[in-house]
């Protein structure tokens, strides 16, 4: 299985050449769309996004990562095997949070530059084909090279902020461990727990832990994001109860 995370959106054509891209290189391997809108140009919030999404998946799933404002400069390609799976992307701190979360993660630079590849899309000309390698069961040796340290880390603890917000304009946060008695308190209100939606009024605020297992601020049938202004980078507070 080949998963994909990207800022690159829906509208555009970047996931259909990444796609056909993998389709040439490895034939008849599943491919999901795991996430397209990843905040742009944000390699920190993004790392706190893929490290919660990359849990459920087979053994030796192969994530391509690509969050990459620094495309075409210096910055190295990286493979990562982290938690029995592995991401391909740059090395600006996108696969420095589930590297860290996980014990037996080994890292290697991406030393292989196509011919003609093109200087502002690394996800299709390099990452895809390096993926595609490795979800065929051929790692590519020839065009890695063993790596001890990243250049950027990311703290892996909870990152307290907005780090996503979805079409229902639900908040996704950093943080991961909260006990429901808390108050958490972001973009100047405060959002007690509910376990679910249907658990508090049409247009009630709260705070629950999601699907991922990250701290999200809702609306019933409403937009968190509307209702209270809250954007990406927002800090989000997290004390004691009322």
């Amino acid at each position: 299985m080949i998963l994909l995370f990207t800022d690159f959106g829906s509208r555009d054509p970047y996931v259909g050449q990444l796609k056909a891209r993998l389709a040439t290189e490895a034939p008849g391997h599943l491919v999901v769309d795991l996430l397209h809108e990843a905040p742009d140009y944000n390699p920190l919030a993004s790392a706190h996004l893929l490290a919660a999404l990359a849990t459920g998946y087979p053994a030796g799933s192969v994530f391509i990562a690509v969050v990459d404002p620094g495309v075409g400069t210096a910055r190295d390609g990286l493979v990562a095997m982290a938690g029995g799976h592995w991401f391909v992307g740059p090395d600006n701190g996108l696969l420095s949070v589930v590297a860290a979360r996980h014990p037996d993660t080994r890292i290697w630079k991406i030393t292989w530059q196509p011919p003609g590849g093109s200087t502002t899309f690394h996800g299709r000309d390099i990452f895809a084909p390096v993926a595609a390698a490795i979800a065929s069961g051929v790692f590519p040796h020839d065009k890695l090279a063993l790596h001890e340290q990243l250049a950027v880390r990311f703290d892996a603890g909870d990152l307290p902020q907005v780090v996503y917000l979805d079409h229902f304009g639900n908040a996704w946060t950093g943080i991961r461990t909260v006990a429901p008695e808390s108050r958490v308190s972001a973009g100047g209100h405060d959002f007690s727990y509910s376990a679910s939606f249907g658990f508090v009024g049409e247009g009630q605020g709260f705070w629950f832990i999601n699907s991922v297992g990250l701290l999200e601020l809702a609306v019933n049938r409403g937009s968190a994001a509307e209702t209270f202004g809250l954007k990406l980078g927002d800090r989000v507070e997290v004390s004691q109860r009322f």
